[in-house]
């Protein structure tokens, strides 16, 4: 999982990752000769490669077109980006009050720009709120906004989401309910955090784990990472 990137090794640290350091965990990737897939790809296939990677971005900031993009076309690798509908052509103001310069959020014309070979869409939701704070009826009109934005819009967008800041109803009753929105609303995949490797074909589909990979990781750090999820957890 990742956020920003940024021409700077000094900015490297937190959502933010230097593009040098993304760069470096690319070439290890190809180099170890990991097969990428899209989200879409991962729900309908059975048989995985040993080395199977998914790259997911958060919420299309105008970095990852100049900075990422540029990576995985030179690698021959892809990812899938999230993307957060109510802020196209604005910028991250989910973070306003924080201690951070805002990012850009891509515009229509440069997500239409953007070679789907290279990168598939997802959802992030609309509003880019918890779905942990919002009623079942206040999400199904978060996801309603975002179909209508994809319709008006000619996007192209696999039906898959990114929980927004990784949250999710967990309660057993409330998940269920939660979950069932989702299928409603023929929502494929549910990505959280969770920072564990996920076992192939996948046994949840709607608790999809990510690993959060962070500006300051070094490339052992990376590698460790991928191997075995987040440090400190085993």
């Amino acid at each position: 999982m990742y956020h920003n990137l940024s021409t700077s090794s000094s900015v490297s640290k937190g959502l933010t990752i230097s593009n040098e350091k993304f760069e470096e965990q690319i070439k290890y990737l190809v180099d170890k000769q990991y097969t990428f897939f899209f989200a879409s790809e991962i729900i309908k296939k059975t048989t995985f490669p040993k080395k199977s990677i998914a790259l997911t971005f958060d919420d299309v900031t105008e970095n990852q077109l100049l900075y990422a993009i540029p990576v995985l076309k030179k690698y021959n690798a892809k990812a899938t980006f999230f993307i957060p509908f109510n802020y196209i052509g604005k910028s991250d103001l989910w973070n306003e009050g924080l201690d951070s310069d805002p990012e850009k959020i891509m515009t229509i014309d440069q997500l239409k720009s953007i070679d789907n070979s290279i990168i598939e869409f997802g959802h992030h939701s609309f509003f880019h709120k918890p779905f942990t704070k919002l009623s079942l009826q206040e999400i199904q009109e978060d996801l309603d906004k975002s179909y209508a934005f994809i319709n008006e819009n000619n996007l192209t967008v696999f039906p898959s989401i990114a929980y927004p800041f990784g949250k999710y109803p967990k309660k057993k009753t409330e998940k269920e309910d939660f979950f069932k929105v989702l299928e409603k609303n023929n929502i494929q995949m549910g990505f959280r955090i969770g920072n564990r490797r996920n076992k192939l074909p996948l046994e949840n589909i709607y608790e999809i784990q990510r690993i959060d990979i962070k500006g300051e990781d070094s490339l052992l750090e990376f590698k460790m990472k991928i191997k075995i999820g987040k440090l400190g957890l085993f």
